[in-house]
């Protein structure tokens, strides 16, 4: 079983267009969309959820006022304005330090586990699916994202497939070193533009970070020919390996109105040139 991971240095480059693509193609796999922020691979993959689950992470105070006895010193100490003078607890302005629950006379403020996004497993036309949602503002998607890969192997596992197939989080953030760490393969897909290829750069210098293979993909190189050479003179200096360049087609928009990937809406250049990048991984 093998674990390819789609990633990018900044959103919008389109990981999980070739994500879908990839499950399109692939066989004996099991998706995950490990771009819990701002997950999106469901509406190309219409997934039919068989399993819901609460993710909990962080912490926030709360007051018993049956026990309190209102000293204000909760008011006082806390450095973050998050305590009423009603002793009140604001959830959004906590940020879970639990300095008022040691420092409470009467022990009257716990601490409680906040509930901060769900995640689910799910079938779809291509196989099972693995995905999540964080709640808005919500910390520690790095977290939930390792809760996605683990879930989604252990399905490989038990299934028997060949392929774990991750649409990752962009940029280099904790989710992204969440999606690619002990992954055998990280496809970076950029863009022909100078943020791109610095994005790009950075991605892959945290891949290698981790020690994780790495690939490249120019989408729609066409565009910008220049900017694409020099994209192509950097994977030679850095010796990336440059698995394949997807012109702009304007299909791509077309099958994404009717929520299909490019390889079920329409044969042409660009799905075989996708399919050929898969071939690429393969070998």
């Amino acid at each position: 079983m093998k674990q390819i991971v789609i990633i990018s240095g900044k959103g919008g480059t389109g990981k999980t267009i070739l994500t879908a693509s990839f499950a399109a193609i692939a066989e004996k796999q099991v998706m995950a969309d490990c771009d819990v922020d701002a997950a999106d691979l469901h509406l190309l993959l219409t997934p039919n959820v068989k399993e819901r689950h609460s993710f909990k992470s962080g912490k926030t105070a709360v007051i018993n006022n049956d026990i309190c006895t209102a000293c204000d010193k909760c008011i006082e100490l806390c450095r973050f304005g998050a305590i009423s003078k009603d002793f009140i607890i604001d959830p959004v302005l906590c940020e879970g330090c639990a300095f008022c629950s040691f420092i409470c006379p009467d022990g009257a403020i716990k601490m409680e586990e906040n509930m901060t996004g769900e995640w689910f497993v799910s079938d779809t036309r291509f196989g099972p699916m693995v995905h999540a949602k964080l709640g808005v503002a919500e910390e520690n998607s790095g977290k939930l994202v390792s809760l996605v890969r683990n879930k989604a192997k252990e399905i490989a596992e038990e299934k028997n497939l060949d392929w774990v197939i991750i649409d990752g989080s962009p940029g280099i953030g904790c989710p992204v070193i969440a999606s690619i760490s002990g992954a055998d393969c990280a496809l970076v897909v950029t863009e022909p533009t100078m943020s791109g290829l610095h994005d790009a750069d950075r991605v892959i210098q945290v891949a290698r970070c981790f020690k994780v293979p790495v690939r490249l993909v120019i989408n729609k190189f066409d565009l910008n020919p220049e900017m694409s050479k020099q994209i192509e003179d950097y994977c030679v200096e850095n010796d990336v390996e440059l698995s394949g360049k997807i012109g702009f087609d304007e299909n791509v928009v077309k099958a994404m109105v009717e929520g299909k990937t490019i390889i079920e809406y329409a044969s042409g250049k660009t799905a075989n040139t996708i399919e050929n990048i898969w071939k690429s991984i393969r070998q």
